[in-house]
């Protein structure tokens, strides 16, 4: 699977998100897309609280190399300050490959004035370098803040001399495309070295002079080790930091828990699937057959069930009958069990009942 989250910061996110697709579809990098229509409940709650509506989901459907299909879904809801929050979710039918298109760039337009590529719990970008603030303790407070959640891998470029242009590109174009909208770039001018390092310490990093490091989240994955993904030396003229690379990649496929919020949108991806080809769609209907033709098979059994009481019911009604009329005037020997009519119908509808439900423990009374 693949899952990524942030922040549109300005206008309708869901404008954005249909004029993207749409393209995309026309283009064929993407087979189809769906906007889940909204309820008649979240239609009257906005009408009444005069407010946006709480949820707007897209799905979308594409195949990579050719014959393996993936599945997407995206969720937009309103942010606290105007903006607009959104969680990616995709599951491809083989396992993920960081080769294969960012499902980020197939939904949002790779235009780079459209704000949608914010972090945002902390107000990074996903496709630009983040310079680190000037004051260490807001440094520090911005890595405790970043890392959790576990949405993003969050990398540290400390410079170790001042930049020209080509070493003030994002290192993230050297990601492969999977990687590259789930990675944030933190960049330490040369003076802040000490002050870098001083701000990471809660973490356990350490960054090189004019190297890199691969920040762990909270919890850390199992098999972090920082050293393994502390890279010495990254040369910013342009050339690709393949040392790196290896390590946001091997950093990549650590076993790690479910980010934050993640649960629930896979479980709606799986569970709560609209956009259907044909094939998916017959193999729906045969199975909602097969749930009628169980759930009628049921009531077919429970209606025979209660046929067969009512046979019983009045067998026993007859023979109630048929015993009351034949009785003798005389009373019976004291010693000699009594077995009324009554008590024979009592126990016809006891044996009955016990067919479809456990023994009932008797109460304190009924001794």
């Amino acid at each position: 699977m693949w899952l990524a989250r942030g922040r549109h910061a300005e206008g309708a996110a869901e404008d954005v998100l249909r004029r993207s697709l749409e393209e995309r579809k026309r283009s064929r990098a993407i087979d189809d897309f769906l906007e889940l229509p909204r309820t008649v409940a979240e239609i009257e709650a906005g009408a009444e609280a005069e407010a946006a509506p709480a949820e707007r989901v897209f799905e979308a459907r594409w195949r990579v190399d050719e014959t393996v299909t993936v599945r997407a879904r995206i969720g937009v809801t309103p942010g606290p300050d105007g903006g607009q929050e959104w969680m990616l979710v995709a599951e491809a039918e083989q396992p993920w490959n960081d080769d294969w298109p960012s499902p980020a760039a197939l939904f949002w337009p790779e235009e780079p004035d459209v704000a949608w590529d914010r972090d945002g719990a902390a107000e990074l970008s996903l496709r630009k370098i983040n310079p680190l603030p000037h004051d260490d303790k807001e440094t520090r407070r911005l890595f405790r803040n970043a890392v959790r959640g576990g949405w993003h891998i969050h990398v540290v470029v400390h410079e170790a001399m001042t930049t020209d242009e080509l070493g003030r590109l994002p290192v993230a174009r050297w990601l492969p495309p999977g990687l590259r909208h789930r990675v944030v770039e933190h960049r330490a001018a040369p003076q802040q070295h000490r002050g870098l390092n001083w701000a990471l310490r809660d973490l356990g990093v350490q960054v090189p002079r004019g190297g890199a490091a691969v920040l762990p989240g909270r919890p850390a994955p199992d098999g972090y080790e920082a050293e393994d993904f502390s890279v010495r030396a990254v040369f910013l003229d342009g050339s690709e930091p393949t040392d790196l690379v290896d390590a946001v990649r091997r950093y990549a496929a650590l076993p790690r828990p479910l980010p934050d919020g993640a649960e629930d949108a896979l479980t709606a991806l799986r569970e709560d699937w609209h956009l259907l080809n044909l094939e998916e769609e017959l193999e729906r209907q045969r199975g909602l057959v097969a749930m009628y033709a169980e759930a009628l098979e049921a009531m077919t059994k429970s209606r025979d069930l209660y046929r067969e009481a009512a046979e019983r019911a009045h067998e026993a009604l007859v023979a109630y009958q048929e015993s009351a009329e034949a009785a003798p005037e005389r009373q019976r020997p004291s010693d000699t069990p009594v077995t009324s009519p009554l008590q024979q119908l009592t126990r016809t509808f006891e044996r009955f009942k016990g067919k479809g439900q456990r023994p009932v423990a008797p109460s304190r009374d009924e001794g």
